[in-house]
């Protein structure tokens, strides 16, 4: 589901991990156990997961914490409204600008987790599924996927409005320029790889070879899921949650990450270019 990232998405001698930890039961895991990386200490990969976290959708998590506690002593959250794509400039050129720099700049820690999973043996990122092996089954997935996830998380945003748990979430505050349509799309995909390649991929590599138990490693990087959308309501943490749990499931059943980045891409997708029909049609639940 949407985020508004980046604002509302050694300690030595503790050993050394040099593999990954595989989850008990269940299909084998995502990383490749051959192509692990040279030796960290415990302390040293949980500081390089806080440094993630802190320069992206950890960061997002506070300040939707921060958001929601201001929210909440404003009045009744059902009164009130956020903006996922708000413009940035009165000036259509520069709106333009600020919209590219904010979608190039968020990508930047995707840039980074995938420099430091990245395999010196082709395929580069297979470890995580994110390679050209499958992409008829990549494809169809994500769209299946999107499909379900995208039904069920509308119906908890419109349950979340009826109950008072929810803000009145405005996908895109872009003027009808030219270039708003493709824009949204951009922000599709940021959000959809900045989510899924950061909470599950690299989570999961990292949190595994931590050595925590499988059932961590879902609910901790779901409640992250939740936490940085906060900013939209109690039902939107919920929500994300719950979708956390499922696409981290079915990254360990099947080790593929495209196809989760393909479904959160185009369910953010439907969402922003879609907005406009859904607010003129129902203006009491998306305005």
């Amino acid at each position: 589901m949407p985020s508004n990232a980046m604002r509302h998405p050694d300690g030595g001698g503790r050993g050394m991990v040099t593999d990954p930890v595989p989850p008990s039961g269940g299909a084998p895991p995502p990383s490749d156990p051959g192509a692990p990386g040279p030796a960290m200490s415990r302390g040293r990969i949980s500081a390089e997961v806080i440094l993630v976290l802190a320069l992206s959708l950890g960061q997002s998590a506070i300040y939707s914490i921060v958001s929601l506690i201001d929210l909440s002593t404003r009045g009744p959250i059902s009164s009130q409204s956020t903006t996922l794509n708000p413009s940035q400039s009165s000036r259509e050129l520069f709106d333009l600008v600020y919209q590219l720099l904010g979608i190039a700049f968020a990508l930047v820690p995707v840039a980074l987790v995938v420099f430091l999973l990245w395999s010196r043996e082709r395929p580069r990122m297979g470890r995580l599924g994110l390679d050209s092996r499958r992409p008829w089954f990549d494809a169809l997935s994500g769209v299946g996927i999107a499909l379900v996830i995208g039904a069920c998380g509308l119906a908890v945003y419109v349950g979340g409005r009826l109950l008072g748990l929810s803000v009145a979430v405005q996908a895109t505050g872009l003027p009808p320029y030219w270039w708003s349509v493709p824009v949204l799309l951009l922000s599709a995909f940021r959000s959809g790889a900045q989510e899924e390649i950061i909470v599950i991929g690299y989570l999961y590599e990292r949190l595994r070879r931590l050595g925590w138990p499988t059932w961590a490693i879902v609910v901790g990087p779901a409640v992250l899921r939740g936490s940085y959308h906060l900013y939209q309501g109690y039902s939107a943490f919920i929500g994300n949650a719950l979708m956390g749990v499922v696409f981290g499931l079915l990254y360990l059943r099947t080790g593929r990450l495209w196809p989760l980045v393909i479904a959160h891409s185009l369910i953010d997708a439907a969402v922003f270019v879609g907005y406009p029909f859904a607010a003129a049609l129902l203006p009491a639940l998306f305005t």
